[in-house]
């Protein structure tokens, strides 16, 4: 076979695997959001998505491997969303909106991700740092040069970056959960728009009586 034939059948070939893989991954977060990580039984993943058990085992070697996955690909489209919104937006703070925006939007849609983030957390507690925080800290140091560019630039009030990322971050994480268990009862713009208001604005009318 000639090497341009055997690399375009082996590119198909990956294609197909990588297919493969994000179905079951499909089929996985939707099957532990319904069931929960004890009751997710393999096999009725299995039927659903129309394979033998064997399948499963080829491209994860366990039940585990399987739910870490689907979390971590969660989060890692979160990551991609909240990335691809921000192209060609500038300004520091229409920037910051969108990522309130975006985030927020994403688990409005995706509200399996939140039973998973809170499945691992109940299943896996010796895990030495949960997939939603490991991705947090991934990204870390790009937000944190991000951010000292704004201050840098008298954009932002000069303070720990650290500081910033972790108001913000906790603020985003907490309501997230909040969403999730008492239900949404306002819409993603009109949240945005609050949390905005207060975070980059404050609540008191006199800035010079802010607490430091």
């Amino acid at each position: 076979m000639p090497p341009t034939v055997r690399r375009k059948s082996q590119s198909r070939a990956d294609q197909h695997l990588a297919n493969r893989r994000e179905e079951i991954l499909d089929a996985a977060t939707a099957v532990f959001a319904q069931y929960g990580y004890a009751g997710a039984d393999t096999q009725l993943l299995a039927d659903r998505l129309g394979v033998g058990k064997g399948t499963l085992y080829r491209y994860f070697p366990s039940k585990e491997a399987l739910f870490l996955a689907a979390a971590d690909r969660g989060i890692r489209k979160l990551c991609q969303f909240i990335d691809d919104s921000l192209v060609g937006v500038v300004d520091p703070a229409e920037r910051i909106t969108q990522v309130v925006r975006s985030y927020l939007g994403f688990f409005a849609k995706h509200r399996e991700l939140v039973e998973l983030l809170i499945q691992e957390r109940a299943q896996f507690k010796d895990r030495k740092k949960p997939t939603y925080f490991e991705h947090r800290e991934a990204n870390r140091g790009r937000l944190r040069a991000e951010y000292q560019v704004y201050i840098d630039a008298g954009r932002l009030r000069p303070m720990p970056v650290d500081r910033i990322l972790d108001v913000l971050g906790d603020l985003l994480y907490g309501t997230m959960f909040t969403n999730y268990f008492a239900g949404q009862k306002k819409s993603v713009e009109s949240q945005t728009r609050d949390i905005i208001d207060v975070f980059l604005h404050g609540v008191l009318t006199d800035p010079a009586g802010q607490t430091k």
